[in-house]
C-alpha cells in the first residue's frame, strides 16, 4: 500500500487493455500487429490522403471505447480519489474511462485528446462523436464538416499535432503538487507525457512504475512492478 498523502497519477494504454481496448505497442497492440496503421495517427498523412482518413473512420466506427467498462483500475484511481489523495489524473488515454468510473473531470487531464468528440480542421468547430457516426453507417466514408465543408477528426493529438497547453500545465502542477508520481501502463516513450517522470526525479519525489513491459525510466524508479494492472492498483490504494 502506498501511504502518500499526495498523489499523481500518469495511465496509459495499459490500464485500458483489462477493459478490451488493446493498447499500441505491445505483444497484441495494434501497431505491433499492423504497422502500417500508425499512419492514420500522423496528421500530415491524414490530412493529405483521403484514404487514410477512410480507413480512420472505419477504425473509429468499430472502436471498443463505444462499449467498453472500466475495469478494476480505473476503479482503484477513483478510490485514491475519495481518499483525497489524488493532486491530478494524468492520461494519454483517449477512451474517457476514467470519467466513466466516476474520476471527477477537472482532475483527468486528456494530453492526447478524446474520442468522445469531432473537430473539424479548417473552421474549429467541436461536435460530438455521436453525430458523427451516423454519418459513417449511411455511407458517408469521409465525413466534412457540415458547417465549412473542412476535414474532420477525432478530437485526439495526432503526431504533428501540439498538445493543449492548458491539458499539459495542469499535468505539471499536478506533478509537483505530489509527495509521489506513479506512472501506469505506460511505456513512457512518448514525450511530453513521459516527461513528467523527469519533474518528479528533478524533485526527488519516488517514481513508481506499474508496466507489463520494459520503459526507459526504469532504472531510475524506486519501484517497477510488472504485475497485472486490474489487481495490483486496487491492493495498492485499499
Amino acid at each position: 500500500m502506498i501511504d502518500a498523502s499526495r498523489i499523481a497519477v500518469l495511465t496509459g494504454a495499459g490500464i485500458s487493455t483489462a477493459s478490451g481496448i488493446p493498447d499500441f505497442r505491445g505483444p497484441q497492440g495494434l501497431w505491433t500487429k499492423n504497422p502500417a496503421a500508425q499512419a492514420m495517427f500522423d496528421i500530415d498523412e491524414y490530412v493529405a490522403r483521403p484514404e487514410v482518413r477512410v480507413e480512420a473512420w472505419k477504425f473509429r466506427l468499430a472502436a471498443p471505447a463505444w462499449t467498453a467498462e472500466p475495469n478494476a483500475g480505473h476503479l482503484a484511481l477513483v478510490e485514491l480519489e475519495r481518499q483525497g489523495r489524488l493532486t491530478g489524473l494524468v492520461t494519454q488515454n483517449i477512451d474517457g474511462l476514467h470519467q466513466k468510473a466516476g474520476s471527477t473531470p477537472e482532475l483527468v487531464h486528456e494530453l492526447h485528446g478524446t474520442v468522445w468528440f469531432v473537430d473539424c480542421l479548417q473552421c474549429e468547430r467541436r461536435i460530438p462523436m455521436a453525430d458523427v457516426l451516423p454519418r459513417l453507417d449511411a455511407g458517408d466514408e469521409d465525413p466534412a464538416c457540415e458547417m465549412c465543408g473542412g476535414i474532420l477528426k477525432s478530437a485526439t493529438v495526432s503526431f504533428g499535432q501540439s498538445l493543449d497547453v492548458a491539458v499539459l500545465d495542469a499535468a505539471v502542477a499536478a506533478t509537483e503538487a505530489a509527495e509521489v508520481f506513479i506512472a501506469i501502463g505506460t511505456s513512457l516513450q512518448v514525450y511530453p507525457a513521459a516527461g513528467l517522470c523527469d519533474i518528479a526525479l528533478r524533485a526527488g519525489k519516488p517514481l513508481i512504475i506499474l508496466n507489463a513491459q520494459e520503459t526507459p525510466y526504469d532504472e531510475e524508479a524506486t519501484t517497477v512492478l510488472r504485475t497485472p494492472i486490474e489487481t495490483t492498483l486496487p491492493a495498492l490504494f485499499s
